[in-house]
Protein backbone atom coordinates (compact mmCIF):
# COMPACT_ATOMS: atom_id res chain seq x y z
CA UNK A 1 0.00 0.00 0.00
CA UNK A 2 1.20 3.57 -0.76
CA UNK A 3 2.56 5.58 2.10
CA UNK A 4 -0.02 7.95 0.92
CA UNK A 5 -3.18 5.80 1.40
CA UNK A 6 -1.51 4.50 5.27
CA UNK A 7 -1.71 8.72 6.11
CA UNK A 8 -5.16 8.82 4.73
CA UNK A 9 -6.24 5.87 6.49
CA UNK A 10 -4.97 6.37 9.81
CA UNK A 11 -5.92 9.90 9.89
CA UNK A 12 -9.05 9.06 9.29
CA UNK A 13 -9.44 6.41 12.12
CA UNK A 14 -8.25 8.98 14.09
CA UNK A 15 -9.68 11.79 13.51
CA UNK A 16 -13.08 10.65 11.28
CA UNK A 17 -12.68 13.85 9.88
CA UNK A 18 -15.24 16.21 7.85
CA UNK A 19 -12.28 16.24 4.89
CA UNK A 20 -9.24 15.35 4.27
CA UNK A 21 -6.60 15.18 1.37
CA UNK A 22 -3.59 14.33 1.79
CA UNK A 23 -0.85 15.32 -1.45
CA UNK A 24 2.49 13.80 -1.98
CA UNK A 25 5.24 16.48 -2.54
CA UNK A 26 7.65 14.76 -2.77
CA UNK A 27 8.92 15.51 -6.42
CA UNK A 28 9.00 19.01 -5.50
CA UNK A 29 12.25 17.91 -2.92
CA UNK A 30 14.45 16.52 -5.58
CA UNK A 31 17.83 17.19 -4.74
CA UNK A 32 17.24 17.90 -1.05
CA UNK A 33 17.72 16.09 2.14
CA UNK A 34 15.25 13.24 2.98
CA UNK A 35 14.48 12.62 -0.40
CA UNK A 36 14.63 8.99 -1.98
CA UNK A 37 14.49 7.83 -5.34
CA UNK A 38 10.71 6.76 -5.67
CA UNK A 39 9.62 9.74 -3.87
CA UNK A 40 6.59 9.14 -0.61
CA UNK A 41 9.13 11.06 1.23
CA UNK A 42 7.04 14.68 1.69
CA UNK A 43 3.63 14.98 2.03
CA UNK A 44 1.16 18.23 2.92
CA UNK A 45 -2.22 16.85 4.99
CA UNK A 46 -4.75 19.47 4.84
CA UNK A 47 -7.80 18.60 7.39
CA UNK A 48 -11.01 19.41 9.34
CA UNK A 49 -12.05 17.41 11.93
CA UNK A 50 -14.51 17.90 15.54
CA UNK A 51 -11.11 15.95 17.58
CA UNK A 52 -9.56 20.14 16.22
CA UNK A 53 -12.18 22.22 18.44
CA UNK A 54 -11.14 23.69 21.69
CA UNK A 55 -6.76 22.74 20.59
CA UNK A 56 -4.09 25.25 19.79
CA UNK A 57 -1.96 24.56 16.75
CA UNK A 58 0.63 22.61 18.73
CA UNK A 59 -2.30 20.56 20.22
CA UNK A 60 -3.20 19.87 16.78
CA UNK A 61 0.26 18.73 15.26
CA UNK A 62 1.17 16.38 18.03
CA UNK A 63 -2.11 14.26 17.74
CA UNK A 64 -1.27 14.52 13.88
CA UNK A 65 2.45 13.35 14.87
CA UNK A 66 1.27 11.01 17.68
CA UNK A 67 -1.17 9.23 15.24
CA UNK A 68 1.45 8.74 12.52
CA UNK A 69 4.22 8.13 14.59
CA UNK A 70 5.25 4.87 12.23
CA UNK A 71 5.51 6.30 9.42
CA UNK A 72 7.45 9.73 10.39
CA UNK A 73 9.31 7.22 12.43
CA UNK A 74 10.16 5.30 8.98
CA UNK A 75 9.39 6.15 5.64
CA UNK A 76 7.95 9.82 6.08
CA UNK A 77 10.89 12.63 5.84
CA UNK A 78 8.56 15.63 6.59
CA UNK A 79 4.66 16.46 6.71
CA UNK A 80 3.21 19.83 6.56
CA UNK A 81 -0.16 20.35 8.32
CA UNK A 82 -3.04 22.21 7.97
CA UNK A 83 -5.49 21.41 10.93
CA UNK A 84 -8.86 23.00 11.70
CA UNK A 85 -11.88 22.75 13.49
CA UNK A 86 -15.08 22.84 11.25
CA UNK A 87 -16.42 26.70 10.90
CA UNK A 88 -12.37 27.88 11.52
CA UNK A 89 -11.38 29.81 7.90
Amino acid sequence: MATRDIITNKLREAFAPESLEVRDESHLHEGHAGHRPGGETHYRVYIVSDAFKGKSRVERHRMINAALSAELAGSVHALAIHAKAPGEG
